[in-house]
């Protein structure tokens, strides 16, 4: 899949990155994508939720009457979960939310989830660019210029860049992540994909590793 490289005015530079069909041309597989989704929004849970039962709330722990004669139910005592103020029967409990996938599995799921964004022509590749200093107005403008101002847009860096993340960071639609750190939700989440130079490049340098290996 071959891309001309952008400025961040919008024109083409005269160059072009031929992305490697191995990684953006691939058969897509929808069932790793949803585990993959699946273990990330299962990240997000903090899993700290909790209610007390009879033996942690406040209350005596006296027989309420007899237990036979007075012509009622039998009953233990105030904290009793049939009472108002008593313990919660099979309430929730702390407990973690992750789930373990294996490596291979997560990249098959982003490689899916590239190819779908390339089967969409949804991805755009972008000169390397930075700010001297964090400005929202600024990176604005290159959305505008690039036509992808109103839509959801994930900026794929080859560093972290703390001008560029910060400048992002007050626009709702628009987000960044370095390559090591996207995952696939985030990748489909997004419209659209800013690639810039360096990242795309980086594509091309790990499938060439995969096939010296192979």
């Amino acid at each position: 899949m071959q891309l001309d490289v952008l400025n961040n005015k919008g024109n083409k530079t005269g160059r072009s990155i031929d992305l490697p069909d191995e990684i953006f041309g691939i058969e897509p597989n929808d069932h790793v994508i949803y585990l993959a989704v699946k273990q990330y929004q299962a990240a997000q849970r903090q899993g700290n939720h909790k209610v007390k039962t009879r033996a942690e709330v406040k209350g005596a722990s006296r027989k309420l009457h007899k237990q036979k004669g007075t012509g009622g139910s039998r009953k233990g005592n105030i904290r009793n979960p049939l009472y108002k103020g008593g313990g919660t029967i099979f309430g929730p409990k702390p407990h973690a939310y992750e789930l373990k996938l294996n490596k291979k599995v997560k990249d098959l799921a982003k490689m899916s989830a590239l190819t779908y964004k390339a089967q969409e022509n949804a991805i755009v590749l972008l000169e390397d660019f930075s700010f001297e200093a964090p400005k929202t107005k600024n990176l604005i403008e290159v959305m505008n210029s690039l036509g992808i101002a109103d839509k959801k847009v994930l900026i794929i860096l080859p560093d972290y860049d703390d001008n560029l993340y910060l400048s992002c960071r007050n626009i709702p639609n628009v987000a960044s992540t370095q390559l090591s750190d996207m995952n696939t939700y985030e990748i489909l989440n997004a419209d659209t994909l800013v690639i810039l130079e360096n990242a795309a490049k980086i594509f091309i340098e790990e499938e060439n590793v995969v096939t010296e290996e192979a």
